[in-house]
Formats: structure tokens, C-alpha cells, sequence
């Protein structure tokens, strides 16, 4: 029996299913990672830069090039692929716990989960979030400030600097959020990670967190990562080959 088998008889027979997701699954859909060959950071490294906080807030020039950046991001017209559809499927047959997405493109909620089951740790690229008192509204409403010519907009409110809601290198995780990952991780049966390195802290922690807590760990990866000795099953590949036909069964 082939890991893919085995790995799609856990599923099967799993009660709760935690999903952990990283870049890569959305890459069919037409969003870079950020350090790979054709990476958004590997490409533009001014835009790495502007995706660390200190720098974001210091420099207006910076967040000017940022703005006009959002405004082209590919995040606003990609669509969910097969791999984020199949992890849907979990959901309709009631084995999925919930999933746990180090992406702020908010695909798996336009595939169709419940948005309460996505558990969002490095924040949202559709919402914008002031840096000074915390006011949070759609990102399309300043998008639409800076194409009628506003090329730093400040909050609304107080005046102060708008950022994505997203966190920046530098910026401090959500503890609530943060601790409803790595909860889920350990209620699970199955943890299906999906699309990541494993390698980014502390949401790779779910991994240990699982295989402590005795869940079987599922990870699916165009790559070797940095957790795969954890792995129960390991299925390498492009993931949204792989995801239907492990799901399906």
C-alpha cells in the first residue's frame, strides 16, 4: 500500500481533521510564495522590505510604493484551485476541524469553508488595519482612495498609518489567534499540512503539537520541509494533483 493510500484511509476513518496550509497551495491560483524560484521576495526584494514593520512605518516613500503595489496584487482575482476545493470536501463530510493557513489571500473561504473554521495566523491582505488606534475596514474602500490619487492614506479615523491586516516581519502574532492553532492541532486525528516548509515559527508548532498529542501527521509538499520527520505519510508533489485523489476516497 503507497503512503497516498494509506494516508486517504486515515482521512476516511478520521473524526477530526485539523488542515495546516502555507504558500504553496495557492500557487495554482496564481500567488507567489515568497522565497521560492519565481518568489514574490526573490524578484522584488524592496518588497520584502516593505513586509517588515520598522521599515513600513519609518519610511512614507516606501508605504507609497506599497499601496501602489496592493493595488496589482494577484490575491484580488485568483481563484481557489483543486487543492483548496478538495480540502472543502473535509468539511461537507464533517471531519474537518478546521484549518489553519499561514496565506492571507483568503482562498479557502472563497472555496467555500465556513469562515469560522479558517484560522487566519499571519492576518488578511482584504482588510486594512491602522497602526495607532486599531480601526479595521475593507481593504477595497482605501484601495479606492488611492486610486482617486491619495498615494500614503491615513486612517480615517485618527489620521494615523494604514497597513494591510497583515502581520509584518517584526510584529507580534495575535496571541488569541495563535493559541487557537496550536489548540486545534492538538484535538485533531489526522493534521494534514499542506503547501509549507514548516519552517516559519510558531506555526509550525502545530506539527510537534499534533504528533505529542497522538495525531497522525499527513504532510503534502512540492518539497522535502523541515518537519518531515514527523510524517506519518509523506506525499510529495504538485499539491493540486495530489489533494483530490487523497481526499476523494
Amino acid at each position: 500500500m503507497t503512503d497516498l493510500d494509506t494516508a486517504r484511509a486515515w482521512l476516511a476513518e478520521a473524526r477530526r481533521v485539523t488542515v495546516l496550509t502555507g504558500a504553496g497551495i495557492s500557487t495554482d491560483s496564481g500567488i507567489p510564495d515568497f522565497r521560492g524560484p519565481n518568489g514574490l521576495w526573490t524578484k522584488n526584494p524592496a518588497a520584502e522590505k516593505a513586509s517588515t514593520l520598522q521599515h513600513y512605518l519609518a519610511d512614507p516613500e516606501l508605504r507609497k510604493v506599497a499601496w501602489q503595489n496592493r493595488l496589482t496584487t494577484p490575491a484580488w482575482t485568483a481563484e481557489p484551485n483543486t487543492g483548496h476545493l478538495a480540502l472543502v470536501e473535509l468539511e461537507r463530510r464533517d471531519r474537518l476541524h478546521a484549518v489553519v493557513t499561514q496565506n492571507i489571500d483568503g482562498l479557502h473561504q472563497r472555496a467555500g469553508h465556513e469562515p469560522d473554521r479558517v484560522i487566519e495566523v499571519h492576518g488578511t491582505v482584504w482588510f486594512t488595519r491602522c497602526w495607532d488606534c486599531t480601526d479595521r475596514r475593507p481593504m477595497a474602500e482605501t484601495l479606492d482612495r488611492v486610486r482617486a490619487g491619495e498615494d500614503d492614506p491615513p486612517c480615517l479615523v485618527c489620521g494615523g498609518i494604514l497597513k494591510s491586516d497583515t502581520i509584518s516581519f517584526g510584529q507580534a502574532l495575535v496571541p488569541e489567534v495563535i493559541d487557537r492553532a496550536l489548540r486545534v492541532s492538538e484535538e485533531c486525528d489526522v493534521l494534514l499540512a499542506v503547501g509549507s516548509t514548516l519552517s516559519v515559527f510558531p506555526a509550525a508548532n502545530c506539527v510537534p503539537r499534533a504528533k505529542a498529542a497522538g495525531a497522525r501527521i499527513v504532510i503534502v509538499n512540492g518539497d522535502e520541509t523541515a518537519m518531515d520527520r514527523y510524517a506519518d505519510a509523506l506525499l510529495l508533489g504538485r499539491i493540486a494533483d495530489i489533494l483530490p485523489p487523497l481526499i476523494a476516497g
